[in-house]
């Protein structure tokens, strides 16, 4: 139970330290680490049973519906990530981008490769969904941002979209916001001046959007499994462009914020500095394949 519990924590301290690569988001690391549908599965699971459960005062059946000790341990590991691995992180970003992309480029396409191979059957369906999740992917990478909109309506659907994008593995929540030009209203503007006129419909939506779409989710997971999964890699592997280690980030200033709005691409030159890229790279396989070997033992 200890051991299990330790595990959990990991794999959120692991979630919380995507959150800082900017394009990535934590339902990467989720899917990777093989959570991912138990975490969707946990989400859901806070309906109207565990409302009157609450109610009731029974507060063990309730830990036991919602899965809370798996829920707290995991949110607890993401916190404590956030208050430290993350500062770490940002201190290589700054100092040293191309091996931390690299790493991490390596990381997400061994992970291609994993997931991809959880696909029990490989049909007409599942390839699609595959083409089509990188697809997506891809685009949003290399949208235009659109223009700003305070509408209550937009603001709600702004918070849909952004938790969705949260859990969904390849996906980054800000960059979305960014992409939907509400990323200065809500996250710099709203937040600083505590404007409740537009912090209450983004945040009405995201807990919309997020019982809805676990729930979307889940019932993609049980009824077109192949499928479901498929897209998910896909959306891993149309996330690659963003993680490519030779890149110039073209950004834009919030306020006081500096934020990626997209990349310029660049083929490496082949020095000291590329060789060594290229290790970090191989070790990025390597974690995740030794990832695997840990989980195949335990399974057998």
């Amino acid at each position: 139970m200890i051991k299990e519990f330790i595990g959990h924590g990991l794999k959120g301290m692991a979630m919380g330290a995507a959150n800082v690569i900017p394009g990535v988001s934590g339902g990467t690391i989720a899917l990777i680490t093989g959570i991912f549908e138990r975490l969707i599965n946990a989400i859901k699971s806070f309906d109207v049973t565990a409302f009157q459960l609450i109610l009731k005062g029974n507060f063990k059946d309730f830990s036991k519906h919602t899965d809370l000790s798996f829920l707290v341990t995991l949110f607890a590991g993401i916190g404590v990530a956030i208050l430290s691995l993350a500062r770490i992180l940002e201190f290589l970003f700054a100092q040293h981008p191309t091996y931390v992309w690299a790493y991490f480029f390596g990381l997400v396409l061994a992970s291609v490769w994993f997931v991809g191979k959880s696909v029990g059957k490989w049909h007409y369906g599942s390839i699609i969904s595959l083409i089509v999740g990188a697809a997506i992917a891809v685009s949003i990478t290399v949208m235009t941002p659109a223009s700003e909109n305070g509408a209550l309506w937009y603001l709600f659907i702004c918070g849909i979209v952004a938790v969705c994008s949260m859990i969904l593995p390849g996906l980054s929540g800000s960059f979305v916001l960014i992409l939907m030009g509400n990323y200065q209203l809500v996250m710099i503007q709203a937040v600083n001046q505590f404007r409740l006129d537009i912090l209450i419909p983004v945040i009405a939506g995201g807990a919309f959007g997020l019982m809805a779409f676990s729930r979307l989710l889940s019932w993609l997971m049980k009824r077109f499994p192949h499928s479901t999964i498929a897209l998910l890699t896909g959306f891993i592997a149309g996330s690659l462009g963003i993680l490519w280690p030779w890149k110039h980030e073209l950004t834009e200033t919030f306020g006081d914020k500096t934020k990626v709005i997209g990349y310029d691409w660049l083929w490496p030159q082949t020095d000291a500095t590329f060789w060594f890229a290229v290790l970090l790279f191989l070790g990025g396989i390597a974690t995740i394949y030794a990832t695997e070997l840990i989980a195949r033992k335990k399974t057998e």
